[in-house]
């Protein structure tokens, strides 16, 4: 399950690459093993800033934010980003520090909810999951999609995940769970969200200026699922892929990077499965 809820922002990218100028980006970091310092949030936050963007981090943890902003030399901010009231601060402190911002990453996750049948998970399990990836979502893209609905520009990239796209809990399907009930339900319904969440505001926001596009990665190899999964079931998990691997950080950073730049002008309301062939839609 993922634990990053990574709130960037960018400026100037290489225009040869990516074709992008002046751009500003948000994401999140936050919660649970990784909290952006290591994982999918950190990579593509240092990705975005070797492309010259100037980025920012918000999150909850001080430690691994200030981790990531030493190593690309950005701002860290601290905040709960299942709370508006502190979300709205940190943009007005994003904005007076680094200016406008035109490209926002919502990679949200966390929760408590551990896979188990429906009826076992509690109702405090299931606000926590929903909490962690859905609403985050919802409250990040509606304290900074105002400002780009002004300007007319911005680009929104948020995160979902193969459990969004398909019940993880099928027989042989979760390999890399070691049990029979894949993802918590929580989970997938928040990440499936997610995605139709997406969807509405690239249809909301698209005449005015506003892209809104979703990634959904599938099994991904960080430090934490390196140290939890041993040898015989990271095979297992790559033979579930047709490209034969587990995917890497860096595979997801590079489909941001695409989704956020000009290179990808028209496209909107698009969820790219960076999955290695697992969800063929």
């Amino acid at each position: 399950m993922g634990e990053y809820s990574l709130i960037l922002r960018t400026q100037t990218f290489s225009p040869v690459r990516w074709g992008v100028r002046d751009v500003q980006r948000v994401g999140r970091a936050g919660r649970g093993g990784h909290r952006g310092s290591r994982g999918i949030g950190a990579d593509t936050a240092r990705a975005f800033a070797g492309q010259g963007a100037r980025v920012a981090v918000l999150g909850r943890d001080r430690a691994a934010l200030d981790q990531v902003a030493a190593d690309i030399g950005g701002l860290g901010l601290v905040a709960d980003v299942t709370d508006l009231a502190a979300i709205e601060d940190a943009r007005r402190r994003v904005e007076d520090g680094l200016g406008p911002v035109t490209i926002l990453c919502a990679f949200a996750g966390g929760g408590i909810a551990r896979p188990g049948p429906t009826a076992d998970m509690t109702v405090e399990e299931w606000h926590s999951v929903v909490d962690g990836n859905l609403t985050s979502t919802f409250l990040t893209v509606k304290s900074f999609l105002p400002g780009m609905l002004e300007r007319g520009a911005g680009s929104i990239v948020t995160m979902s995940s193969s459990a969004g796209r398909l019940p993880s809990n099928l027989p042989g399907a979760s390999p890399s769970l070691g049990n029979p009930w894949g993802a918590p339900v929580a989970y997938e319904a928040a990440k499936a969200g997610v995605q139709a969440f997406s969807r509405h505001v690239a249809a909301e926001a698209g005449p005015r200026g506003v892209r809104v596009n979703c990634v959904a990665p599938a099994a991904i190899r960080t430090e934490r699922t390196a140290r939890l999964m041993p040898p015989d079931m990271r095979d297992a998990v790559a033979a579930m892929h047709p490209l034969g691997r587990i995917g890497e950080t860096s595979d997801v950073a590079d489909a941001a990077l695409f989704l956020a730049s000009d290179r990808s002008a028209w496209l909107t309301g698009l969820t790219i499965d960076v999955a290695g062939g697992r969800i063929m839609l």
